[in-house]
């Protein structure tokens, strides 16, 4: 069974997948975390914002694993390299949406979330993973919440990882990225 949840940044999507798959003895697959990690990956290569298209041969050949641990979320390595504070951090967030808009990086991505799901039972979340990826699964569900609660959940998020954001740049930040993607 494939259960995909989307929605847009913040609206919970992680958190409700995260639980659901829990309680239903599935699996789940952070597929924004995917997004994330190629951001990383074009941040430090120098490839944002003007060769953001090259972004896909390193999604193509990136390591990237998940740990899912009970009670947490699922730690993100590229190789044996943990990078799940620094994807959730404001400057991949400032990025990631342009990174994961890419033709060619939501290829490698879309790729890669199918054959995971052809192994059976996982939970998605996702932009897009109801519409595009998986338009037969089995269970579609879309979260919606306002900006300004999202950019509180975001902002509990980074406080957790000791960095302060006030709340006004983060709802600024987040009507900016609704209206990108």
């Amino acid at each position: 069974m494939i259960i995909a949840i989307d929605g847009p940044a913040g609206s919970g999507k992680s958190t409700i997948a995260r639980e659901v798959a829990k309680r239903l003895g599935m699996r789940y697959l952070d597929t924004g975390a995917m997004y994330r990690t190629a951001t990383l990956l074009a941040l430090e290569a120098g490839l944002v914002p003007d060769r953001i298209p090259e972004t896909a041969a390193l999604a193509a050949e990136a390591p990237i694993r998940f740990v899912e641990r009970p009670d947490d979320l699922t730690r993100v390595f590229l190789g044996d390299r943990e990078v799940t504070d620094e994807i959730r951090g404001p400057l991949v967030s400032q990025h990631v949406s342009a990174v994961s808009a890419d033709p060619a990086v939501r290829a490698v991505f879309t790729e890669r979330q199918r054959s995971e799901a052809a192994l059976g039972d996982v939970v998605l979340e996702g932009s897009d993973t109801g519409t595009v990826v998986f338009p037969g699964a089995e269970l579609k569900v879309y979260l919606v919440a306002s900006v300004e609660e999202r950019a509180r959940r975001r902002q509990s998020q980074l406080e957790a990882q000791g960095i302060l954001q006030p709340l006004d740049r983060l709802v600024a930040d987040i009507g900016a990225r609704d209206a990108y993607d």
